[in-house]
């Protein structure tokens, strides 16, 4: 198992790895989404937190946006966001237990079950500390889900209840098999699960694990943690896997976005640090926060904290942008698939048709052309929403054109098909 200490003096390369800020370009016309789904409210346990596009093979107009709301479930929705289902989650398996909590959420295409091919949405279950498999049919959820699978990180319901359960989540799928990245709540843990059909169900066997660092020796020798409560550590959550080249980025949260070889082998590499990566803090049990000294000046220029959901939108042949939601100042930055992943540039979500988007979670792209998204369509979590005529705050999903995103930043747009 690496140790859970990283030094960056002797890494050495780190000044290399994290590319100089570039100017980010800036068109005089904001990004703003186009529309957005129903507003989902605290009081009814709902909470919006990562969407997933699925493409229908047939008739891409009848495409699905897949998205979890935590205790609430999933929700399903058109390209209009109008919604057309809702899975509850899991009842609690004993009165002092928790009920399941779908966190993040993922496709997996073409998988072989029960002698047909079907496509995937693979689910992080931090209740339940397992997956929530679903087949996609008729444009409906049907749980596909074995019930032998078992847990990814605990061993017992008691482990369970603390907490220290499946979190985050990204799928992808190479010629031997479809995986699943899953990534362990309050710990910088992350397991390779590897998805089997049994019967007209879905398994999954754990290939191995993956410890990020914990720690950090800094540049003036000092080591350096993230500042949490007792026996926390800085997790993991936006994850996504870059297939043409099979590197997996991984955002931990308070610390940076590392790559590694999706299969978990090798060293992972910091690609960026948060602007916050070195400040030194002490937990304060009175006040229940952090209390924080002066920045060293040791993290980066682009994220602030936390780092959260990833995506890739890809040009074709490994080329691409890899795209960070900046929860900490609202905003997405954009690095570039090849090389040592530039920094291209950042853009916000403003008011236009639907209100502004802050404090964003999960998020989602794809590159084929869909009705109303001819360059694609960028589907990110909101935060704080405000529904017009109230000032009570919910949670959402923005719709957003693709091109919008690449005219602001100059960047490239890929019109393929499935």
């Amino acid at each position: 198992m690496p140790s859970r200490t990283l030094a960056l003096t002797a890494l050495g390369a780190l000044t290399l790895l994290v590319a100089a800020p570039a100017q980010a370009h800036r068109d005089d016309e904001p990004v703003t989404a186009i529309l957005e789904t129903p507003a989902l409210w605290s009081e009814d346990d709902a909470d919006a937190d990562d969407p997933a596009i699925w493409i229908d093979p047939d008739d891409p107009a009848d495409s699905l946006v897949i998205t979890t709301a935590k205790e609430a479930g999933l929700y399903v929705y058109d390209l209009q966001g109008n919604e057309l289902q809702h899975v509850a989650p899991r009842p609690a398996p004993g009165e002092d237990d928790a009920p399941g909590r779908y966190n993040n959420v993922d496709l997996i295409e073409d998988f072989k079950l029960d002698g047909e091919r079907v496509d995937l949405a693979v689910a992080s279950d931090r209740g339940m500390d397992d997956l929530g498999i679903f087949k996609i049919e008729d444009g409906r959820l049907v749980d596909v889900t074995s019930e032998s699978a078992g847990t990814i990180f605990t061993q017992s319901q008691e482990e369970i209840n603390g907490e220290h359960t499946a979190y985050g989540l990204t799928t992808f799928q190479n010629r031997s098999g479809s995986y699943a990245l899953v990534s362990r709540n309050s710990e910088t843990e992350v397991a390779l699960l590897k998805l089997k059909a049994e019967g007209d169900k879905v398994t999954w066997k754990k290939v191995r694990t993956l410890e990020l660092p914990a720690s950090f020796e800094l540049p003036d020798g000092t080591e350096w943690t993230t500042c949490d409560d007792p026996g926390q550590y800085a997790q993991v959550e936006g994850m996504v896997v870059d297939e043409h080249s099979g590197t997996a980025y991984l955002g931990q949260e308070l610390v940076g976005i590392w790559k590694i070889s999706a299969d978990l082998k090798g060293e992972p590499e910091l690609v960026d640090t948060a602007v916050e990566f070195g400040i030194p803090g002490a937990y304060n049990p009175e006040t229940d926060q952090c209390d924080y000294g002066p920045d060293p000046g040791y993290g980066g220029d682009v994220l602030r904290t936390d780092i959260e959901g990833l995506t890739v939108y890809s040009t074709g042949r490994g080329t691409g942008y890899l795209l960070a939601s900046s929860q900490g100042d609202n905003t997405y930055a954009v690095y570039s698939l090849r090389g040592a992943n530039a920094y291209l540039g950042s853009f916000s979500i403003a008011n236009g048709p639907v209100d502004a988007t802050q404090h964003s979670d999960g998020a989602d792209v794809v590159n084929i052309p869909l009705p109303g998204y001819p360059g694609g369509l960028l589907v990110v979590q909101d935060g704080d929403n405000t529904p017009e005529g109230t000032d009570e705050s919910s949670t959402n999903f923005k719709y957003l054109a693709w091109q919008d995103v690449a005219t602001n930043l100059d960047l490239r747009s890929n019109c393929s098909r499935r």
